[in-house]
């Protein structure tokens, strides 16, 4: 099994200079490119894609809208309940969503230190983060591993897909003159190719609330593909200058929608968000890979703690 990273350039850095772990780590990141592609066509995404192809799942219209305008332009959206028409399952994540955010703000008040933040991305508050056990009794992680959205990703990326990472965010408002930082800036994620990523916006998101931003046309097939072009591990934080001289401001599309809008994209292409001026944007996020990806075999975020008996035989594969 492939990894993100190895103890090559760890082990050079203990004996030699800082100049020769720089080369190392660039011999490694070399070798984990090459691995990647090695998985991509021959082996972890090969028989992923000879599952799909021996058991398409059939889609209905609204699903095959969502698959054929990703293909076409990265990115599909529309309402929650058009995916899924019970109310039931909108009522358990606003339930969801309401505990979140006041657990979040309780803890902020109190001076933040029980909240759940990533090194380096501490605007973005997390209901899980890492590490943690889910069901089908938590409500997002019951739409996410769903066939009515597994179907999507799988028939969008042609192969049965893994379930990598889900989660419900809550954004902390920052300055107007704060700089952006991680994922408020445009970049392209680097762990794999063949993603798609749904985003479900639990409030109403404005223009000043850092809604998710996409470029058409960046992810890959399309006609910005080669704006310093998605490859593992790649350096894929242009700063905002250098993205205008390639790619004109005026491409970029922000998701300002209301509560209950379903964003599903191909985050290889460039895309930001959370950069909040005014209200908390809280939404959720779920993040189907291939399993050639560098982290969908070796960082999944959560752990399922269902009967894996009860699943069908997709399900099981996105689980597993």
């Amino acid at each position: 099994m492939h990894r993100q990273r190895t103890k090559f350039s760890h082990r050079v850095n203990r004996v030699f200079t800082h100049r020769a772990n720089r080369v190392a780590k660039a011999l490694e990141t070399r070798g984990i490119r090459a691995t990647y592609e090695l998985h991509d066509r021959v082996l972890s995404n090969r028989a992923s894609r000879r599952r799909f192809s021996e058991e398409r799942p059939v889609l209905d219209a609204v699903q095959e809208r969502i698959v054929s305008e990703v293909e076409a332009h990265g990115f599909s959206s529309l309402p929650f309940t058009e995916l899924f028409p019970d109310g039931e399952l909108w009522r358990d994540l606003e339930e969801q969503r309401d505990r979140f955010v006041a657990g979040t703000e309780g803890n902020l008040a109190a001076g933040g230190d029980r909240v759940r933040v990533r090194e380096g991305k501490e605007f973005v508050v997390r209901l899980h983060s890492y590490g943690v056990e889910v069901g089908l009794d938590d409500p997002w992680f019951r739409a996410a591993s769903s066939r009515r959205m597994l179907d999507v990703a799988n028939a969008y990326l042609r192969m049965w897909s893994k379930l990598e990472y889900l989660d419900v965010w809550y954004s902390v408002p920052q300055q107007a003159s704060a700089e952006r930082v991680s994922s408020q800036r445009w970049h392209r994620d680097y762990n794999d190719k063949h993603l798609l990523k749904a985003f479900l916006y639990l409030v109403d998101v404005d223009a000043d609330m850092g809604p998710f931003q996409y470029i058409p046309g960046s992810q890959p097939g399309g006609p910005y593909a080669d704006a310093w072009g998605w490859r593992p591990l790649g350096d894929n934080y242009p700063t905002e200058e250098e993205l205008e001289k390639r790619i004109p401001s005026s491409a970029a599309h922000a998701f300002v929608a209301p509560k209950g809008t379903l964003i599903f994209c191909n985050t290889a292409g460039f895309h930001r968000g959370g950069f909040s001026t005014t209200d908390p944007r809280v939404l959720a996020t779920v993040t189907y890979s291939s399993p050639a990806s560098l982290a969908s075999l070796t960082e999944r975020s959560y752990r399922f703690t269902g009967s894996r008996d009860e699943l069908d035989e997709p399900t099981r594969f996105a689980l597993n």
